[in-house]
């Protein structure tokens, strides 16, 4: 009967547990309040720079992602995608006659230079794609059409950088490396995260237009025969090309990304405020709980000279933590996302990325900083002596 009692005791302990949480966050508004701001700025800190990361990787992968290919053949020691340089020639036939190889084609990409209509020059990605046999085709068309390009020196331009270009929409003439052009098609979306536009033209064009040989291409793009051994045919391409590299396509997105995020410094600069964001949160949420703690430490012994336990006292402590993580992160996912909004209207060349997947860690992180936070006060509990609310 004794055990029984003992038992149900302990259970109506152990559900007021919330109850005592809940009362302890919502006695003091103001601490609440700025345990709420600390964390809703770090939630809005960590997801815009986050969503800045993000959109940055999609920016240096905006090409490769749209030519898929298992295999690339690039020059040797090329750092990035925007870094090019031309291949020696021929690399496209040695890939065709290497066993488990379907298809393999030429892509040419350079710096060039583009004179405006009304004068001053800019610099720019060119970018021929081999669609007539069978290659990539220029994606996100909004104007004009795939066929406008196969007209003498025709390009497609972005939309977005119409103004940097000197241009006002399709059907305007302008130079590229000397050569008159013409804007037959208007892409919409594609940007670079150079800020350098990329400009794209049939792959015979664009060579005339960097004066390379008919054989010659930037890169070769490979696809496998269906059960084809990847590495054993990378292996049988290194040991037939000379002065170039074959990589895999996810080894090549990494490579470009990591060069602009990390060689440049850029993702650095991204990666710091994402941690500064973190740091802030935890120790505005650490101090609060300590504050709020310490407030209540003549009733957290009077429990546990009542018989509750450590635990029961170090649940109390993290229910506070989870619930000022969760109702922090609602708040600062709200101004998050408005701000992600606001942002990309005011700012169109800005990508800032959101997505589910990033919304579920940023989540998962918020928790991890209240629950971290909450260890200062769990051991300021810790050392409470039971008997001492006898003493007073």
């Amino acid at each position: 009967m004794s055990k029984r009692n003992a038992a149900a005791g302990k259970g109506k302990v152990i559900k007021m547990a919330p109850k005592i949480a809940y009362r302890n966050l919502f006695h003091d508004r103001m601490s609440l309040i700025v345990t709420l701001v600390g964390i809703v700025f770090s939630v809005v800190l960590v997801a815009i720079e986050v969503g800045l990361y993000k959109g940055s990787e999609n920016k240096i992968a905006t090409v490769l992602d749209k030519a898929p290919a298992d295999l690339w053949i690039v020059p040797y020691g090329t750092k990035s995608f925007d870094d090019p340089s031309l291949l020696i020639g021929h690399e496209k036939y040695a890939a065709l006659s290497t066993p488990g190889v379907q298809y393999a084609e030429d892509m040419i990409v350079s710096f060039s230079s583009w004179r405006k209509p009304a004068g001053g020059k800019k610099s720019f990605i060119l970018i021929g794609l081999d669609w007539p046999n069978g290659g990539t085709r220029p994606w996100s068309l909004e104007e004009g059409a795939v066929e406008d390009l196969q007209l003498p020196n025709a390009v497609a331009v972005d939309r977005s950088y119409f103004e940097d270009l000197g241009i006002e929409g399709r059907g305007d003439y302008a130079e590229i490396n000397n050569h008159r052009i013409q804007v037959t098609a208007v892409t919409k979306g594609i940007r670079s995260f150079t800020t350098l536009p990329y400009i794209f033209t049939p792959i015979t064009t664009a060579r005339k237009f960097v004066g390379a040989s008919a054989v010659q291409a930037t890169y070769v793009l490979v696809r496998l025969e269906k059960g084809a051994d990847v590495n054993a045919v990378r292996q049988a391409l290194e040991t037939r090309l000379t002065g170039a590299e074959v990589l895999t396509h996810d080894e090549f997105t990494r490579r470009s990304i990591n060069y602009w995020m990390f060689s440049t410094g850029a993702g650095l600069a991204l990666i710091t405020g994402m941690v500064l964001g973190a740091i802030v949160g935890v120790v505005i949420v650490a101090q609060t709980l300590y504050a709020s703690t310490k407030d209540h430490l003549n009733e957290f012994a009077t429990l546990r000279a009542l018989g509750a336990s450590a635990s029961y006292i170090h649940a109390v402590i993290l229910i506070q933590a989870l619930l000022s993580a969760v109702l922090g992160y609602a708040a600062g996912m709200l101004l998050a996302m408005l701000a992600i909004y606001r942002l990309s209207i005011r700012v169109p060349t800005l990508t800032i990325v959101m997505t589910p997947t990033i919304a579920a860690y940023l989540f998962a992180l918020t928790v991890g900083m209240c629950v971290f936070a909450a260890i200062t006060a769990i051991r300021k509990v810790t050392r409470i002596d039971p008997a001492g609310v006898f003493n007073r």
